[in-house]
């Protein structure tokens, strides 16, 4: 079974921008951070893959898992 990548948003050029992990265009360009988010997370859900959203000096600021964890935190398993 073939792991479908994540969905990652980030800043690039001052402008948010929304793609597949490892794609090298965007799927959805433009908006606040918040649009898209709201456009990553939509998607990563679809997907049932993890979504990463970077600050704007491209660290990462948050991660959402939308599928099966693989590695559930330790005090939920």
């Amino acid at each position: 079974m073939t792991k479908k990548p994540g969905i990652e948003t980030y800043n690039e050029d001052g402008q948010w921008k929304s793609r597949a992990q490892g794609a090298s265009r965007a799927f959805s360009v433009g908006g606040t951070k918040a649009e898209q988010q709201a456009q990553g997370r939509e998607r990563a859900a679809r997907d049932g893959v993890e979504h990463t959203i970077k600050n704007m000096d491209g660290k990462i600021g948050q991660k959402n898992s939308y599928g099966s964890d693989p590695n559930p935190p330790k005090d939920k398993r």
